[in-house]
């Protein structure tokens, strides 16, 4: 059966009016895949990463949020953006199964072509690394060639880590936090410091009277967890690809990778469970 959108009360003319095209862009987003060889599997190479880009554009569009939202204790509005992100590196950990479609042969085929770029130059990974306390400095050096992108970065560094948004939070609830990891924005990793354990064993005794910062707890593990996974799925899929090999960054690949394995954003809130 045929069937005229327009009997249906659809516009079909858009030479005067915005068009879905025109409003997302469309054409400049489906005009940004350039492969450099001929190897078929080369524009699921650059799609899976420039998709994966957008997501984490996103990613930072709702964490930025959420940690202001926590900052001016709007907590049901940032509970809402913190599930959106966890949503958000749902996605990112299922677009692996389509990378992982590639074989060895298929990666082998353009793998030259890459010369030394590699997602570990990410400037959007690092900023969200940044965001949710993973702030090694040495990781600033790959963006030393972009002011505009170590502009972002020093920006981020400026400001305090999503968990100091909630630590600071829990301080201005009573909770016994201690000052020195509040007061001024992280500059290296955060560690797990017991003090913070206390706070998080006070509050996971005793849900009904702590339930925001309860709910809140959860929502940051549930972050983290995707985001393990999300690193996981990296590590396999690097080894089934590539194997043992050094990454195209000079990286050295999946021992590099496993090694992430064992970073650790929220420590405090993982090593509470085990005195529950």
């Amino acid at each position: 059966m045929t069937t005229d959108p327009e009997q249906h009360g659809a516009k079909t003319d858009f030479s005067q009016k915005m068009s879905y095209g025109d409003y997302l862009h469309i054409d400049q987003v489906i005009s940004a895949q350039h492969p450099l060889s001929e190897a078929h599997d080369e524009m699921l190479f650059i799609v899976q990463h420039q998709t994966s880009e957008l997501w984490m554009k996103l990613m930072l569009h709702e964490l930025g949020a959420a940690r202001a939202d926590i900052a001016a204790e709007r907590l049901p509005d940032a509970f809402k953006k913190l599930a959106r992100v966890s949503r958000i590196m749902e996605q990112l950990n299922n677009a692996w199964d389509v990378l992982r479609t590639m074989t060895p042969s298929d990666y082998t085929s353009f793998r030259d072509d890459l010369g030394m770029s590699s997602g570990f130059q990410s400037l959007q990974y690092r900023l969200i690394e940044y965001a949710l306390g993973n702030r090694n400095l040495a990781m600033l050096k790959p963006h030393a060639h972009d002011p505009k992108g170590t502009t972002r970065l020093e920006a981020e560094l400026a400001e305090p880590t999503l968990y100091q948004t909630v630590l600071t939070y829990a301080a201005g609830q009573g909770h016994d936090v201690p000052t020195n990891a509040i007061a001024s924005p992280a500059q290296a990793p955060h560690e797990a410091i017991p003090e913070i354990r206390a706070m998080w064993a006070k509050v996971y005794a005793d849900p009904a009277t702590h339930w925001t910062l309860y709910e809140m707890g959860e929502k940051l593990v549930d972050l983290e967890d995707y985001f393990r996974r999300w690193r996981f799925n990296h590590v396999t899929t690097v080894e089934r690809v590539i194997g043992f090999k050094r990454g195209t960054g000079g990286t050295g690949g999946v021992d590099y990778l496993k090694m992430m394995l064992s970073v650790e954003l929220f420590p405090e809130l993982w090593h509470v469970r085990t005195e529950l």
